[in-house]
């Protein structure tokens, strides 16, 4: 049986996320509270990662501990080339929230933004 091919290109970027810097704010009694603040949206694509592009122990370890680990690809742009690790994203449409732990230029054209990030974990 044949398997259908995976979507690629802009088609694929089918989720809108939202690109979440941590900011600090007046708590009202002199102190500081720190939150996210979204600052701009794209189209991205949210890939969960099984085995195969992590060691089968990270992964394990990951979900054990109830991490899932995504690949998240969007465009690469000025906004987008400026996302460090220390940025958050939301997937819009569901709500969830993930913590970035790569940001890499795959193919270095500088045509998408491939980021490993995690779902369920503490930041």
């Amino acid at each position: 049986m044949a398997t259908k091919p995976r979507r690629q290109g802009s088609g694929s970027l089918s989720e809108r996320i939202a690109f979440l810097q941590e900011v600090e704010g007046d708590d009202g009694s002199g102190g500081v509270t720190l939150g996210w603040q979204s600052v701009f949206e794209e189209a991205g694509r949210l890939a969960p990662i099984f085995g195969s592009r992590l060691t089968v122990e990270s992964v394990t370890a990951a979900r054990l501990q109830a991490n899932q680990p995504y690949n998240l690809t969007v465009r690469s742009n000025d906004r987008t080339r400026g996302i460090t690790a220390a940025w958050r994203v939301r997937n819009v449409r569901t709500g969830k929230e993930y913590n970035i732990k790569t940001v890499v230029n795959p193919d270095e054209r500088n045509a998408y933004l491939e980021m490993l990030v995690v779902e369920g974990e503490a930041g």
